[in-house]
């Protein structure tokens, strides 16, 4: 992902980035019952790295599993690349965690961009604290064994009824987190960026009393030229 598009993304916003995809026919890209375990007031931004999780059967999901340096779950969290999100399909699970602190805190030090998943987090409050971006649905006690098996890295998976292909861009701020198709990311950030600028333009008029029909959306040609003259001289 090169910084441009990284820095684009940093600065729209999951609720105009998902009005961007849905004029391309894309409703439903908005990770459902996700939420940010604390608010950073800044965005995360990075291409999908996965983890998939089955359910558990217990002949397989004992502690001494974590022993083993090829467990699906420690080895995503020493392969996720710096500046990915590590995304994890929990099956909208949050009855055991799919993670905690200590591995959230690892995920930090490398440099990883952000963790997402549609279950939950252990030691939720101290991921809260930590300088990384962490969305999950609500806070999670028992250890993942309890529930879920770590399967496959890196595949195709759907994580709150979105489905997320490894490299594909998530964006989270700090409502939500969106996943958007890596082919045509360059073309919706750009326009997101445009639409930003718009809606930034329209909440100045909205303050000293404008009146939205004809403004939002754009349906007058003084707005549009309004607009292009206050553009001029507040490029982002």
């Amino acid at each position: 992902m090169n910084e441009e598009l990284r820095q684009k993304l940093m600065g729209v916003s999951v609720a105009t980035l998902a009005t961007a995809l849905y004029k391309r026919g894309l409703r439903n890209q908005v990770i459902q019952d996700v939420r940010p375990v604390a608010q950073k007031g800044r965005n995360m931004v990075g291409p999908a790295y996965t983890l998939r999780y089955i359910p558990a059967r217990e002949d397989r999901n004992q502690l001494s599993e974590f022993r083993k340096p090829t467990h699906p779950q420690r080895v995503a969290i020493e392969t996720c690349p710096e500046g990915h999100v590590l995304v994890m399909d929990s099956r909208k699970d949050p009855r055991a965690a799919s993670a905690g602190d200590i591995l959230v805190t690892r995920l930090m030090m490398r440099g990883v961009a952000g963790v997402v998943t549609d279950g939950g987090f252990r030691d939720a409050a101290t991921i809260g604290d930590l300088d990384i971006p962490a969305y999950h649905t609500r806070p999670s006690s028992p250890t993942n064994l309890t529930l879920h098996e770590a399967l496959d890295l890196n595949v195709p998976i759907g994580c709150g009824d979105v489905p997320v292909f490894p490299g594909d861009i998530l964006v989270g701020d700090d409502d939500s987190v969106i996943v958007i198709p890596q082919d045509i990311a360059a073309e919706v950030a750009d326009e997101a960026v445009e639409m930003t600028a718009y809606e930034d333009f329209v909440v100045e008029r909205v303050k000293e009393g404008a009146a939205i029909i004809g403004l939002y959306p754009c349906t007058k040609d003084v707005h549009a030229e309004d607009f292009a003259k206050w553009r001029a001289s507040n490029r982002r």
